[in-house]
């Protein structure tokens, strides 16, 4: 009321990005028969086929492209990645990731060797599984990626935070991989930063396997 007589418009919500009938809020379900097949040869393990999305991750890439993140209530995100615009048609790739393990970074000294030395290696080893690197560039070293990720949550809270990330993968039956993710965060709050090494590991779907709930 306030608003309108003193000719003030209310602050616009953010919006929250969508795609493939994902929304915040809303629920999707990945093929029972595909878990079935692929979770004996994952590192994770009583994966939900049914998940409720409870935040929505964006980053946007210096390449132009885009990454979507939809958060569950099941520890995993369904990240959905498009390349030269914003519709179902630009979707280059698709994937389920579940969060494997999360560390606090305590020091700057420590912050430095995990950027440095910790987040790309050649290798890494996760429950005796051996995941190759992925992203590889020109010369002796392949940095992890930079990136900003703002993320929305249910209760119309916004927040970003900086990400360092590298890509590997492991071979498995039938021409399938399983995919680990890298990432150190580091996010800025009440003027102290909180950095944290967090491991997640995925696998591929197509949209097919996938159906919005509602």
């Amino acid at each position: 009321m306030f608003s309108r007589l003193f000719g003030k418009k209310a602050p616009e919500k953010a919006k929250t990005p969508e795609i493939m009938g994902l929304y915040l809020g809303g629920s999707f379900q990945i093929e029972p028969l595909k878990l079935r097949v692929l979770e004996p040869q994952l590192v994770i393990n009583k994966a939900a086929s049914t998940h409720i999305i409870q935040a929505v991750g964006e980053v946007n890439l210096d390449t132009g492209g885009k990454i979507l993140r939809f958060y569950t209530d099941d520890d995993a995100f369904l990240q959905v990645i498009l390349d030269g615009g914003d519709t179902e048609s630009h979707i280059t790739d698709v994937k389920l990731w579940y969060f494997y393990e999360t560390k606090t970074v305590g020091s700057d000294k420590q912050w430095e060797t995990l950027i440095n030395e910790g987040i790309s290696q050649a290798h890494y080893n996760v429950e005796g599984y051996q995941f190759s690197r992925v992203w590889e560039a020109i010369g002796d070293k392949s940095p992890p990626v930079a990136m900003t990720e703002r993320t929305y949550e249910e209760d119309g809270d916004v927040s970003e935070t900086d990400q360092f990330v590298m890509l590997y993968e492991r071979a498995l039956d039938d021409d399938q991989v399983e995919t680990l993710l890298v990432c150190g965060e580091e996010k800025l709050i009440n003027g102290n930063f909180d950095r944290c090494l967090v491991l997640s590991t995925g696998f591929n779907l197509t949209q097919g396997d996938i159906t919005i709930n509602g």
